[in-house]
């Protein structure tokens, strides 16, 4: 088994060439892999069958598709485009789906209880730039909405941050109810991937817990259940493998991904969406590296060893500060802080690799497991006056808090950048780090200044 700390390694430095090339082997194969393997899609393209699909070219494989026994009515088929998907040990697998249609809805609805399906990771917005993109499936809080012979009642919807609504539902059948909960995330765009990795990790966590010692199949969604959904299933699978210790020195993200493609058909649609799970695969393994979780390392005593050296390293620099001369007596500092700055604690720091363009950090907090998320570094920071228009400011109470995604120019990055006080360019002209520099002597007066005025 190979350490942890090695695989971190190895996910922060990948090359974006090297990657990119992956992920054009893992388009190239994926057609290999259809043809050696028969891999069909007939009921799929079936006429009484087509308009059941979300997308003509996304149909689920004949193999693989889920086939629904659960009888409604006379009338019901076997179709839903929906694919099983296999875990990374038995009893641990997935269904991913497209949104319901709202024709497929009662489907979705037999599909959730044929499976005994407790928890439901939903990863869009019924709506998405102006297109539907996924039938509402749930009903409205404190409500009960039917659904052919479902009963969904809303119990409970909270959100524990700006990325993730969480709600329990109960579903009632013949007079039997069963919960289950769903987890919808709110800020993946469509073909695209969010901005930070810690949001997906964060629903991934609250999903398993929520999913605890139930064998039933963990339901992923999106629009067309094949990028984001495969990411999703990608992620989850390999923490799998981390729990089980099945992490090889042959561990491979794009073999994980191919055997998601012999099952569903595009899942991981993107070049960014390939990209974006060593990302969030480094965030999930420095997470638990940080947790130290002995369950998961075949190498305990090298980490160990590591944080000696890292307390060793800070005790010897702590001491060689003390030793320097304190020169507060003799000029003023301009940025001296009131109260002594701890130091970094380098065992709550995130390092992730770069993604394709360059975005703003925001986790500083994000591996602040206990309680609510801390306020940003920012939130205290007023912004300068005059340099503002104060109506606009005051009318910032009327803007809607994160009620949709949307991707900002960077005209737009820079111009919410001014809304907090840049300290480093003052405009004075004097930076903020800038000493008063001592006089050197006396200057002769202008020589304008000893003429005599008449």
């Amino acid at each position: 088994m190979e350490p942890l700390s090695s695989l971190l390694s190895s996910l922060q430095n990948q090359d974006p060439g090297k990657l990119e090339q992956e992920y054009n082997m893992v388009r190239s194969q994926t057609l290999a892999l259809k043809k050696d393997l028969g891999l069909t899609t007939e009921a799929g393209a079936l006429k009484e069958n087509i308009r059941k699909n979300r997308y003509r070219d996304i149909l689920p494989y004949d193999q693989s598709r889920v086939l629904l026994s659960l009888p409604t009515t006379d009338t019901d088929a076997d179709y839903i485009n929906a694919s099983l998907v296999k875990g990374a040990s038995a009893g641990n697998g997935y269904i991913a789906s497209q949104g319901p249609l709202s024709s497929t809805v009662i489907d979705f609805w037999r599909m959730i209880w044929q499976y005994d399906v407790k928890v439901i990771v939903m990863a869009c917005r019924e709506m998405e730039l102006g297109k539907r993109k996924c039938e509402c499936y749930w009903a409205p809080l404190d409500q009960s909405t039917a659904f052919g012979p479902f009963t969904v009642q809303n119990q409970e919807e909270t959100q524990p941050n700006d990325h993730v609504v969480v709600r329990r539902l109960t579903v009632t059948f013949q007079q039997t109810s069963r919960t289950v909960i769903q987890y919808q995330f709110l800020s993946w765009p469509d073909h695209d991937v969010p901005y930070e990795a810690t949001g997906v990790v964060d629903l991934l966590d609250r999903a398993r817990t929520s999913q605890g010692e139930h064998t039933s199949p963990m339901l992923i969604h999106c629009s067309a259940g094949c990028g984001r959904t495969g990411v999703i299933c990608a992620l989850d699978y390999i923490h799998s493998l981390l729990v089980t210790k099945q992490i090889t020195s042959d561990f491979s993200i794009m073999s994980i991904v191919l055997g998601l493609r012999r099952q569903r058909p595009s899942a991981v649609q993107t070049k960014d969406q390939y990209r974006f799970i060593f990302t969030a695969a480094a965030c999930m393994l420095e997470r638990a590296l940080q947790r130290a979780e002995p369950q998961l390392y075949c190498n305990v005593s090298e980490l160990k060893k590591q944080e000696k050296k890292k307390n060793n390293k800070f005790a010897s620099s702590t001491q060689r500060s003390s030793e320097q001369t304190d020169m507060n007596d003799t000029y003023a500092v301009v940025n001296k802080p009131k109260h002594p700055q701890p130091p970094a604690d380098s065992a709550h720091s995130v390092a992730l690799p770069r993604q394709s363009r360059s975005l703003p950090s925001t986790h500083h907090y994000d591996n602040d497991c206990v309680g609510p998320p801390a306020a940003p570094i920012y939130s205290t920071v007023k912004p300068r006056t005059g340099r503002h228009d104060t109506a606009a400011l005051s009318d910032r109470s009327s803007v809607p808090d994160h009620t949709d995604y949307e991707l900002l120019s960077a005209e737009h990055r820079l111009s919410t950048d001014d809304d907090y006080e840049d300290v480093s360019n003052s405009s004075t002209g004097i930076g903020f780090n800038c000493r008063i520099q001592k006089p050197r002597g006396p200057r002769d007066p202008p020589a304008e200044w000893s003429r005599l005025e008449r």
